[in-house]
C-alpha cells in the first residue's frame, strides 16, 4: 500500500472515459472542457486553456483495532479557466465555468448505473462518499487575475484498511 499514487490514482479516474458508464468525459477529446486534467500542479501553466489539477491537500492514517489502518485523503481539484467569450460577454464566461464545475462533480460523485459505487473503478474504497464534505469554492470574479477565473473542488477518500 502506498499514499504516494493516490493522486495519480485520481487522475486517472478523472480522464477515464466511458461512454456506456454514464458519466461525463472532462477531456475535450472525450467531449469534455477541459484541455488539461492532470496530477499535480504546473510551475507554468498552459495560457488561455482550460485547466484541471488534482492535487492532495493532506492524508490522515487511521489505526483501528490491533493491527489494522485506512489511510484518508482530502483531494483538491483546481479549475483555471480562461476569460473569454464568444459572445464577449463576462456572464456566459462565469456559466461556463459553472457548468463545468457541474460536468466534474458528476464524475467525483460516481457512476450513475451503479449509484452505491463510490471506489473510482476500484481505486480507492471510498471517494466523496459523503456529498456533505465536497466542497466547491469559486474566486471573485471581480478580483481575478491573469484574465482567468478559478474554482477550487475538495473531497475526501479512503483507501482500502490493511494490516500492518
Amino acid at each position: 500500500m502506498s499514499t504516494a499514487d493516490a493522486v495519480a490514482r485520481e487522475t486517472a479516474w478523472l480522464t477515464a472515459y466511458d461512454p456506456t458508464d454514464g458519466l461525463p468525459g472532462l477531456l475535450e477529446g472525450s467531449g469534455g472542457p477541459f484541455g488539461v486534467v492532470q496530477a499535480y500542479w504546473r510551475r507554468t501553466p498552459p495560457m488561455r486553456r482550460n485547466q484541471l489539477y488534482v492535487m492532495r491537500r493532506g492524508l490522515k492514517i487511521e489505526r483501528f483495532g490491533f493491527n489494522r489502518k485506512i489511510i484518508h485523503y482530502q483531494f483538491a481539484l483546481r479549475i483555471l479557466w480562461p476569460i473569454s467569450s464568444n459572445r464577449g460577454d463576462f456572464e456566459s464566461v462565469q456559466q461556463s465555468l459553472d457548468n463545468a464545475v457541474d460536468l466534474v462533480l458528476q464524475r467525483v460523485s460516481g457512476p450513475l448505473a451503479l449509484p452505491m459505487d463510490k471506489t473510482h473503478g476500484a481505486r480507492f474504497m471510498s471517494v466523496a462518499e459523503d456529498p456533505c464534505q465536497i466542497d466547491v469554492s469559486f474566486g471573485d470574479p471581480e478580483r481575478q487575475s491573469d484574465d482567468q477565473l478559478e474554482a477550487t473542488i475538495t473531497y475526501l477518500a479512503d483507501d482500502q484498511d490493511y494490516l500492518s
